[in-house]
């Protein structure tokens, strides 16, 4: 904006000639970042996905052309289709994209934890198993205990199955979620 012209001159001049260049740039780039997405996106959240026929049937499309450079292409023709609809059409899309994104996050943490204090237990860390114990009360200490004793035997021994490692973490994944559900 050229200093002789006014503020209410360049905003006239938006309204008149619609937005700029840049600013249709950044909104066919995003849409070509939602576009990958969806490609990314595993097939059984896809179909949950409130998607136009087209839009689903270029994604199907994509994800089945095998050469990156018509992949790429493939892939700007999507947006090029999706860039047709309105902001409006792909919003709960979004707003899915995001929330499960989120989701998973916290999902991800949630199993971290479990790890680290199967891993702990493991180390023979006896705070560990007074703390599970303390939260958990209803847990069989005895089962829980003889895992714990196989798992650190599997451990030291190579080539064997972490069956008891496995059962822990399926152990502690199963008190999680009662206590969730117990909370909820």
């Amino acid at each position: 904006m050229s200093p002789s012209r006014s503020r209410n001159q360049h905003e006239l001049d938006e309204e008149e000639y619609g937005p700029s260049r840049t600013q249709q740039r950044r909104e066919a780039l995003a849409v070509l970042v939602l576009a990958q997405q969806l490609v990314d996106l595993q097939p059984s959240r896809l179909a949950k996905l409130a998607l136009p026929d087209d839009v689903r049937h270029e994604i199907d499309v994509t994800r089945r052309t095998p050469s990156h450079g018509a992949k790429k292409r493939q892939l700007a023709f999507l947006a090029k289709v999706m860039r047709r609809y309105g902001d409006d059409d792909f919003a709960a899309v979004r707003a899915e994209l995001g929330e499960n994104r989120e989701k998973q996050r916290q999902e991800n943490a949630a199993m971290h934890r479990l790890e680290a204090m199967r891993d702990r237990l493991i180390a023979e860390d006896e705070g560990a198993l007074s703390e599970l114990i303390a939260e958990h009360p209803q847990v069989d200490r005895q089962h829980l205990r003889s895992l714990v004793r196989q798992a650190r035997i599997e451990k030291e021994v190579p080539n064997k199955p972490p069956r008891a490692y496995r059962e822990i973490f399926q152990l502690l994944k199963d008190l999680a979620q009662k206590g969730d559900s117990a909370e909820g």
